[in-house]
């Protein structure tokens, strides 16, 4: 069986609950901070709607400066609304499951470097990248949308078993 294939049905169940997620967070709150230091909720849910699409880029470049202004232009704009959080979320769902699918083994253990400011700061075959940099990132990112959803008394979804708010 080819890895990608074996990476697909985590890839559908960990998209599920982050869309799950992102679905509740209110517009309205979006300039809720729970600390000074930490990310608005739509600071964080924005960059939560956008981790997708990094799976894209992991798939189809081997490199990529991170500094670079042409990677930035590349980036989803941040919505205001919840609706275009799921529309920038859906959109590099879409494209990043498809990229998966059509994966070799080979691709997946192609090296793939990370620079800042021409510099290497990492470089990994692509499975790894895509392990910690895409999916780990958002899960670590989708928690803590849980906890402020948790702050502001909204529902937390059952994302590996139950919560308080759903069985």
């Amino acid at each position: 069986m080819a890895i990608a294939s074996t990476l697909l049905p985590e890839f559908d169940h960990e998209m599920a609950g982050c869309r799950t997620t992102l679905e509740r967070v209110p517009s309205a709150q979006f300039d809720f901070k729970p600390h000074a230091r930490s990310f608005s909720l739509g600071q964080l849910a924005n960059h939560l709607a956008s981790v997708p699409s990094w799976a894209t880029t992991t798939l189809e470049t081997t490199e990529l400066d991170f500094i670079d202004p042409a990677v930035a232009a590349k980036m989803p704009l941040p919505s205001a609304t919840t609706d275009g959080l799921l529309e920038t979320f859906d959109r590099g769902v879409k494209a990043a499951r498809a990229a998966l699918a059509i994966a070799s083994d080979a691709d997946l253990m192609a090296v793939w470097t990370g620079k800042s400011h021409g510099k290497v700061v990492f470089a990994f075959p692509r499975l790894a990248v895509y392990r910690s940099f895409i999916m780990n990132h958002m899960i670590h990112h989708r928690a803590q949308l849980a906890l402020y959803l948790r702050l502001l008394d909204l529902p937390v979804p059952a994302l590996y078993g139950p919560s308080a708010d759903e069985t």
